[in-house]
């Protein structure tokens, strides 16, 4: 069985970020995809943009943000 990563903390364009719900501030990492419709219809979700998800290690509330090219 794989070890857990270890939940770290979280600076975003040069800010300390803090859970939205419980102000924690240890966060697990993943990224998840934005699936569009279109995309979807024609199989074509591997085209699809890519965000960065942070999970709170306190309460599970998930903190989204589009890479800094994607935020247009």
């Amino acid at each position: 069985m794989s070890e857990k990563k270890q939940a770290r903390s979280l600076e975003w364009k040069g800010k300390t970020v803090t859970c939205g719900h419980c102000a924690h501030e240890l966060f697990h990492y993943r990224r998840a995809q934005l699936n569009t419709k279109l995309a979807s219809l024609f199989n074509m979700d591997w085209a699809n943009k890519n965000a960065h998800c942070y999970i709170c290690a306190n309460c599970g509330h998930i903190e989204w943000f589009l890479p800094p090219r994607e935020q247009n």
